[in-house]
């Protein structure tokens, strides 16, 4: 069997390497609470995309730090009761993908609402302000200011308010809602499981943001995590504060929230992954709880894994 990273019976049993911090809990708690404390209504814009099944939105809302957070949003044109529905996030630089691309799971009955992580490729806002460099990935702005501060702090709670939105709605069955997504979709989905305890299904596809610290050691710090070697190579050279930086990307590493996780989770791996190895995304998997299984694609590296979309909707039939 190829492989680029541990035998997969090491896989198995790696915990991560990156530092967790002692108060990892009740950051995210205070987090969560500084989210809910948020007022303003959603705003729910139609578009019409001439679907004879579906109604479609522009759903805006208000994240925290004040920015303007976009997701496009779809449900079927006829519901009886409450509905399951499915949240989507999508990979780095990306958005969104196009509004009849929802309707995969609008045909079987679902709401669906697709997040645009900030300041990214689609519409959400990313209103700046933080300490520190804003070149590069999300996960090295604000790291040089207050740990409260971290941008993807905000991404995450992003996808919790986006499901705390839409179990909100009088249609939705607030515990039949499940998260997914591939690469930093796939780490958003599971910051969305560890952040909202009643999603029911989780299906992350080869997730990235965890284990900085292994991706490091391996000097696969280039694509998705070349950030790290920007962030050292400009501002500690010597790696005099490399503990310290470590330790503040331990607050947004999702292999330390994973414990959070009550949904049911379904991960998708490629052994031959050089961009997001395999071991960080195990990192995270072997920290979960709940129920959980990983499809292994022994050939496959960041890549699109054949078969896998048909792997995924079977599992939200569970829904």
């Amino acid at each position: 069997m190829p492989v680029v990273d541990m035998p997969l019976e090491k896989l198995y049993e790696y915990k991560g390497m990156s530092p967790c911090p002692s108060d990892i809990d009740e950051y995210w708690d205070d987090a969560l609470a500084e989210m809910n404390a948020i007022c303003d209504e959603p705003e729910f814009t139609p578009v019409d995309i001439g679907s004879t099944s579906a109604d479609f939105y522009d759903l805006y809302f208000t994240g925290t730090k004040g920015a303007k957070i976009h997701a496009k949003f779809g449900k079927p044109k006829n519901i009886n009761g409450k509905v399951p529905a499915v949240l989507l996030f999508h990979g780095l630089s990306g958005s969104s993908d196009a509004w009849n691309a929802l309707l995969n799971y609008i045909s079987q009955g679902y709401v669906v609402a697709f997040l645009d992580t900030r300041g990214q490729g689609g519409l959400s806002q990313d209103i700046g302000g933080l300490t520190g460099t804003t070149f590069d990935q999300p996960f090295i702005r604000g790291i040089d200011g207050d740990k409260h501060d971290l941008l993807l702090r905000d991404c995450f709670l992003d996808t919790a308010q986006l499901a705390k939105i839409v179990m909100g709605l009088e249609y939705v069955d607030e515990n039949r809602v499940a998260a997914h997504g591939g690469s930093q979709g796939g780490g958003l989905s599971l910051a969305c499981a560890s952040l909202v305890p009643n999603l029911k299904l989780c299906a992350p596809v080869y997730p990235y943001l965890s284990d900085y610290k292994r991706v490091w050691d391996m000097d696969l710090d280039t694509g998705a995590y070349s950030g790290l070697r920007y962030y050292f190579k400009h501002f500690d050279p010597t790696h005099a504060r490399e503990d310290e930086i470590f330790e503040r990307l331990g607050y947004v590493d999702i292999q330390n929230m994973a414990h959070r996780i009550n949904a049911e989770v379904l991960m998708a791996t490629g052994l031959l992954d050089t961009i997001c190895p395999p071991s960080t995304q195990f990192a995270a998997y072997n920290k979960i709880t709940s129920k959980k299984q990983v499809v292994i694609y022994p050939d496959y590296g960041h890549e699109h894994l054949n078969g896998h979309g048909d792997i995924v909707f079977k599992f939200f039939s569970k829904l």
